[in-house]
């Protein structure tokens, strides 16, 4: 979540469809498109583009907003433009822009550009405008997605090595290794001076090795698990709340009825941010096995009150997310505030 407007009135909606090459401009005066053009996504067609349109419109930053998808590194070129004109910008999932908009036949830029304009015109009074992420928070998403690519290569290299194990002669799965242990072993030592690197840029700023610390903290919560939430809520600036981050995280239990009929149980959704959940998933399943007070309450609720596994699973990332946010809000170091105790007979 951005920061929530409640004060500007626009007037001039401007929905942009963003590719690798081109961009679509679309922009909307009480529901009515006005111009349309299609530009390069380079930055000087961009800034040449919006000053035309600021000149010929007579918009100010007072009354016009910008919107588009969240297109990755594409929209860069972009934000950066309208950053430095000062035009409040939206940058929205492509699911919540489509489910706003109803039944929708077709699909060309132009099109999608209208729609954009379209959605932040139905939704000017409870926009989200952007929230920039300062430079470090960049730098270290940057480094997370290079680990991770690295990562991705050093698995498909590593995994069919593994496979033919049993499989084929003894002698021709030395050979296999023996010609691929130079490519692994790089990839190795890539992975960890990316590590390396992104360790040290998070201490080397007091706010992120203040916010990693905290999040640290908490039992079953390592450096990878900290750093993307520290991405994700860009500083805990975008998702402020516990309840926001269990509902972008796929964590938070739905109900499912109508009337006197209920569909199914309460559970979660599957519009989430599946890196995030697997990442919790992780540190919940590491709890349940050595974190004492979560492994009772595991065992609690799966042999006494018996319910289901992954619902207490996902109970526990819950449990861990709530203290992750938690000692952020209060600026404190995880502590135990309790032990349990089981029940003994008298």
């Amino acid at each position: 979540m951005d920061a929530l407007n409640k004060t500007k009135r626009y007037v001039y909606f401007i929905g942009i469809d963003i590719s690798k090459e081109t961009l679509d401009i679309a922009v909307m005066v009480q529901g009515s498109i006005l111009v349309h053009n299609t530009i390069l996504n380079e930055p000087k067609a961009i800034k040449d583009h919006l000053l035309h349109l600021k000149a010929s419109l007579k918009f100010t930053t007072r009354n016009a907003v910008a919107g588009m998808e969240n297109t990755g590194i594409y929209g860069n070129h972009l934000i950066n433009k309208l950053k430095t004109l000062k035009i409040d910008t939206v940058v929205d999932q492509p699911l919540r822009i489509k489910n706003s908009l109803g039944l929708i036949r077709g699909k060309t830029d132009k099109k999608d550009a209208e729609r954009i304009a379209l959605y932040l015109y139905k939704s000017r009074d409870v926009l989200r405008l952007r929230i920039p992420r300062r430079p470090i928070i960049e730098q270290l998403a940057g480094l997370a997605t290079l680990r991770k690519r690295l990562q991705s290569f050093h698995i498909a290299m590593q995994v069919p090595l593994k496979e033919t194990a049993g499989f084929v002669k003894k002698g021709l799965i030395e050979q296999n290794n023996r010609l691929c242990s130079r490519s692994t072993d790089a990839l190795r030592l890539d992975i960890q001076d990316v590590e390396d690197s992104i360790e040290a840029t998070w201490k080397a700023d007091e706010e992120t090795n203040r916010l990693m610390t905290l999040m640290q903290s908490v039992p079953c919560v390592g450096p990878v698990v900290a750093l993307e939430i520290l991405i994700c809520t860009n500083e805990f600036k975008n998702i402020r709340t516990i309840r926001e981050f269990a509902s972008y995280a796929g964590i938070a239990p739905f109900p499912y009825k109508s009337g006197t009929t209920v569909y199914k149980k309460t559970r979660i959704s599957k519009i989430a941010n599946k890196k995030m959940k697997a990442l919790l998933h992780n540190s919940a399943v590491l709890a349940k096995r050595f974190i004492p007070d979560i492994k009772a309450y595991y065992h609690r609720k799966m042999n006494i009150e018996g319910k289901h596994k992954m619902s207490v699973l996902n109970a526990i990332r819950l449990k861990i997310a709530a203290r992750v946010y938690s000692c952020v809000k209060n600026n404190r170091l995880y502590e135990k505030i309790y032990e349990y105790k089981p029940l003994t007979e008298s």
